[in-house]
């Protein structure tokens, strides 16, 4: 295998560039934003870890005046075309700035990040202060900014500030490249600071884009298209380029004939298949792509190691905050959606781009639409459906093995740790008391909270039936071997000198459910699974229960006291 350098984790375009990195070549995108008049303001919405950032680093390197970046461009796709080249490279002012680490868990502490952001920005134009074109007014607010003094009116106007004092000092209108705008906005709805962000956020973009002449047009990335409405009211000439309706679908992500490629000059070609099933499977506009940052992790790893096993990177690059605020709201309708997707189905549902993050818990259709946009599900091709779709509805499915494995570990433990925080005093007083009918009830409570992907069998019921007593402060035993055989889950109050003996079948129709619980039941009369604890507990229960998929029934034993 040839040894590549693999640029993990590195989204500079002229660090890539400059020290031999292995780049495939996206700068078409550049030809394609420009083909025709570029739009006042394009917003491009992908996911996380398909190279939205290196895309737009590539494009301040090309744009920006102050730099000779064409020696980076050799040999590149848009090297070829020297008329635009000789009319775009490094002819315009730019400024590229990043939202990816305004975060906090306050409004505070997160507005002290946009500030830095800003700060910093400003520290890269100290030059303007020098300018001649520049007034001493907008001089002493540009001031303010760069030391870290801002106030609050300040930071609402600085990048309509900057764009001014460049396009005075160059005299040329400027090109704005904002990525990850939605970042500010997300954090703080799930923190719960989301209005006083937005206020911040709002302002920012509306003095900056708005019927604003010193601008040439604006690029901004991000992974939810945020309403219009909320974040860019009165914006002008505004075209979003989405996973579903897109002009750019091959420059974010890597294609088949990418992958094919990179795996030739790595002398990899027999790890195809294997990348295929993890990595692939995404549908963005007509075009067919893999994940960019799990391809080249997975390359580096085994690289180093031949024998690694393909991982999920992208699970811990991504941010879970929202997908996991809707499991609280979960009711069966999306739970039993997202055991057809774990189990290899798909779902029909309807897809709204447009969201703002104070509605998102409106309707169930927000879920699907926010898996789908920030990439836990992807689009079935309807050429690959048995059936036409309706109008406006789209075909969903998990995309490969990597977010398989996400929604089998990380998903389903959200939803065992919903069911941990329902109370459960109520189901473990009929268990002491031996009221089988108030268990049953409370079981199938707690069933209807759970999660499963594959065929009910009796390991899934095991499982759950030990997790409803484990944390509770009672000792859980499970298959041991009492009396004459196993029983399933033995339950000790230790405290209380009692024990509770349950012995689990699996029922294949809701019509055998109660000749499997009778059948429960004898078997622990049967093969005596209560004698063992009769000397050591002053009282001992036996349950057998039936389960059918979300559906159980709780008979006593004969033998109860």
């Amino acid at each position: 295998m040839k040894k590549l350098n693999i640029p993990v984790g590195v989204s500079d375009f002229e660090q890539i560039r400059r020290n031999g990195y292995y780049y495939i070549d996206k700068s078409g995108m550049i030809a394609e934003i420009l083909k025709t008049e570029p739009a006042a303001v394009t917003l491009i919405t992908r996911p996380r870890r398909f190279g939205k950032t290196l895309g737009m680093s590539m494009l301040a390197s090309f744009f920006d005046i102050r730099k000779n970046s064409r020696p980076l461009f050799e040999g590149l796709e848009i090297a070829k075309d020297a008329e635009l080249c000789a009319k775009w490279s490094n002819q315009y002012p730019t400024i590229f700035l990043s939202f990816k680490d305004v975060d906090g868990l306050t409004f505070g502490s997160a507005y002290e990040m946009l500030s830095a952001a800003i700060t910093d920005l400003y520290k890269e134009h100290l030059y303007l202060l020098d300018s001649v074109q520049i007034n001493e007014y907008d001089k002493e607010i540009f001031r303010r900014i760069a030391r870290g003094n801002a106030s609050a009116t300040d930071i609402k106007k600085s990048l309509s500030l900057l764009i001014a004092a460049m396009r005075l000092h160059y005299g040329r209108p400027v090109i704005l490249l904002l990525d990850e705008y939605d970042v500010p906005a997300a954090k703080a709805s799930s923190q719960g600071y989301y209005a006083q962000m937005l206020e911040i956020i709002k302002a920012l973009m509306s003095a900056a884009l708005k019927d604003n002449t010193s601008l040439r047009f604006a690029v901004l990335t991000g992974c939810l298209k945020i309403a219009k409405e909320s974040i860019f009211t009165g914006t002008n000439n505004f075209v979003s380029d989405t996973i579903s309706a897109s002009g750019l679908n091959e420059y974010f992500g890597f294609t088949q004939g990418d992958v094919d490629r990179l795996l030739r000059d790595a002398d990899a070609e027999e790890r195809a298949e294997t990348i295929k099933n993890w990595y692939d499977g995404y549908h963005f506009g007509m075009f067919d792509v893999y994940c960019p940052w799990d391809v080249m992790n997975y390359l580096r790893d085994i690289q180093r190691n031949p024998a690694a096993k393909p991982a999920s990177y992208w699970k811990n690059t991504s941010d879970n905050a929202i997908i996991r605020s809707f499991i609280d709201y979960a009711g069966s309708s999306i739970t039993g959606k997202l055991e057809a997707l774990m189990a290899g189905g798909y779902i029909v549902q309807r897809i709204e781009e447009n969201l703002t993050y104070d509605y998102l818990h409106s309707s169930e259709e927000n879920l699907w639409s926010i898996l789908y946009l920030t990439g836990y599900l992807t689009r079935e091709r309807e050429e690959a459906l048995p059936e036409p779709l309706p109008d406006g509805s789209s075909a969903l499915r998990i995309p490969n093995a990597e977010i398989r494995e996400i929604f089998e570990t990380t998903v389903q433990s959200w939803f065992t740790d919903r069911a941990r925080l329902y109370n459960r005093r109520a189901l473990f007083d009929a268990v002491w008391r031996g009221d089988n009918e108030a268990l049953t009830k409370e079981m199938n409570t707690l069933l209807r909270m759970t999660i499963s992907y594959h065929d009910y069998k009796e390991d899934f019921y095991h499982a759950f039936l030990a997790g409803i007593f484990a944390g509770a402060g009672y000792m859980v035993e499970s298959n041991r071997e009492y009396g004459e055989g196993r029983s399933d889950v033995v339950v000790i109050d230790a405290e209380g000198g009692q024990a509770a003996i349950f012995e689990a079948k699996y029922s294949r129709t809701l019509e055998n459910l109660e000749q499997a619980c009778e059948e429960a039941v004898r078997q622990i009369d049967d093969r005596m699974y209560a004698e063992p604890f009769r000397d050591s507990y002053d009282r001992v229960l036996c349950y057998g229960i039936a389960f059918f998929k979300k559906r159980c029934l709780v008979k006593k034993c004969g033998g109860n006291p």
